[in-house]
């Protein structure tokens, strides 16, 4: 499964993307709105710090102006993904764009006929909202589950799910058994993912005893080099 982080915080973007484990980021306007910066620049910037894709949503609700926004977005750099809302109009720029050659992600999706109608209009990806689903009481991954089986039996599909508004680890463990490609995480969702407390239990026994010894590994090496140079 890749992992997308969910977030226009460069700091945060960069802290987590020196990790090894972010393959591409998510955005959208109210993320970017939060830091204060020009849409246009903040975009530019992460795509220089991962080189996965970047989902950069459009503004407008029409198709004409969607599509201009779109490929506007798109120029910024090779690994803009944009991002299209599922409407009518959206699906119909994501076939435009995606015809050009651009990666689209369509999102806001609550149901599985609307992924597959996604799927149909050339979306590289599909963003369903599990923990809004969960928020009002239905079952956000049992809408993946659906996606999932209805896009491994229509082999001609090529759309990854993406499982978007993660609220935990555990959407994202279950996500990945049931076999989506992808997950958008909070940055505090993906660093929730390295915390076990019997981790942290046998961490610090383990120094506890190390700290017992008496010894340090740089150290030892240090003061052992001159003696190997004078033999």
């Amino acid at each position: 499964m890749k992992f997308f982080v969910d977030t226009a915080d460069i700091a945060e973007i960069r802290d987590l993307a020196s990790t090894g484990l972010v393959d591409g980021v998510t955005t959208n306007p109210s993320l970017v709105a939060k830091t204060g910066r020009s849409f246009l620049d903040v975009i530019r910037e992460i795509c220089e710090v991962v080189p996965g894709p970047v989902s950069a949503e459009v503004a407008a609700t029409d198709h004409a102006t969607m599509l201009a926004e779109g490929r506007k977005l798109a120029k910024l750099a090779d690994n803009v993904a944009v991002k299209v809302p599922l409407t009518p109009d959206g699906l119909k720029t994501c076939k435009a764009l995606s015809d050009e050659g651009t990666a689209v992600n369509v999102t806001l999706c609550f149901s599985a006929a609307q992924a597959l109608l996604a799927a149909k209009a050339g979306a590289t990806f599909i963003s369903p909202f599990v923990g809004r689903l969960d928020d009002v009481g239905s079952d956000g991954m049992q809408l993946i589950a659906e996606i999932v089986e209805i896009y491994a039996a229509q082999p001609n599909l090529k759309t990854e799910v993406l499982v978007a508004s993660v609220r935990g680890p555990g959407h994202v463990i279950e996500a990945a058994r049931l076999g989506a490609e992808v997950a958008t995480l909070p940055p505090g969702v993906l660093r929730q993912m390295f915390n076990h407390p019997l981790t942290d239990k046998g961490l610090a026994a383990f120094l506890a005893d190390w700290g017992k010894t008496g010894q340090s590994i740089l150290s030892e090496d240090d003061e052992r080099e001159p003696a190997r140079r004078s033999a």
